[in-house]
């Protein structure tokens, strides 16, 4: 049951991704979430940010920025990397993965979601079947309805790591 939560692949951090590697194998579209993937909560992107999107598209990827929040919010964060992106995503619903997809000329099995939570992030892209990534969040202070389910996921985690440990399943 747990296993619908499980990451594909793990990373300390968005900015850790070997994406060239990811663009050898094969993958074109990447999916982003904002807050506590790339910035802190309401943060603007900032110059790592800025220069990550400019790196991901000299290497010839697609990329869309994928989040529950607000029009304006998703908007100010992407003023300056510019970007496909789609708000009110209602993440994990399957929807708005696919269309990003669309929106970028890939398909399910060429993109990559890169995020910072498994309930919704990872469930969600997981529940279409593409490659997900569950970095760790960028910063320790976050809004009191994501504090619970952060401890739900350290659960998902330690049982993630010992079935990893046990080759019940592998790394992709």
């Amino acid at each position: 049951m747990l296993r619908r939560f499980y990451p594909k692949r793990i990373s300390d951090s968005a900015y850790k991704i070997n994406y060239e590697k990811l663009y050898e194998e094969g993958y074109r579209g990447i999916l982003f979430d904002i807050d506590n993937t790339l910035v802190e909560h309401g943060a603007d992107a900032s110059e790592r940010a800025i220069k990550l999107f400019d790196r991901l598209k000299k290497i010839g990827f697609q990329v869309c920025l994928i989040s529950n929040n607000k029009k304006e919010r998703v908007m100010s964060f992407n003023r300056d990397i510019q970007v496909n992106y789609i708000y009110n995503a209602r993440k994990p619903s399957r929807k708005n993965y696919i269309a990003a997809t669309k929106m970028m000329g890939t398909k399910i099995e060429n993109t990559v979601f890169v995020g910072d939570q498994l309930f919704t992030d990872v469930y969600g892209a997981n529940r279409i079947g593409m490659m997900t990534y569950w970095v760790k969040p960028i910063h320790p202070k976050e809004e009191i309805q994501i504090v619970f389910k952060r401890k739900l996921e350290r659960i998902v985690l330690h049982f993630y790591r010992k079935d990893l440990k046990r080759g019940k399943i592998k790394a992709e």
